[in-house]
């Protein structure tokens, strides 16, 4: 049974390829949903998908990839909505 997620991620996130890079995890790990910069400076994603796969990419949020430096990862539970892939906003 697939699970949501979603996320807001605060630090230093934008502007270091912290969309792709999370879109590239998503796709690696067969998550569905998408993924956006806000314009307080922090990245919100929803997550879909198998529940260790979805658990194991919001962990990776925690530290993103390598220029990113990620003060905290703000996580909500979100109602599963079907999706299928993974978009960048």
């Amino acid at each position: 049974m697939p699970v949501a997620r979603r996320v807001r991620v605060h630090g230093e996130v934008q502007g270091v390829f912290f969309r792709d890079s999370t879109r590239a995890e998503a796709q690696r790990r067969g998550v569905a949903g998408c993924v956006r910069n806000c314009s307080d400076g922090t990245v919100e994603a929803v997550f879909e998908g198998d529940p260790d796969a979805v658990a194991a990419l919001v962990r990776w949020c925690g530290s993103g990839p390598p220029r990113a430096t990620v003060d905290r990862v703000d996580e909500e539970a979100a109602d599963p909505e079907g999706l299928t892939t993974f978009e960048v906003r």
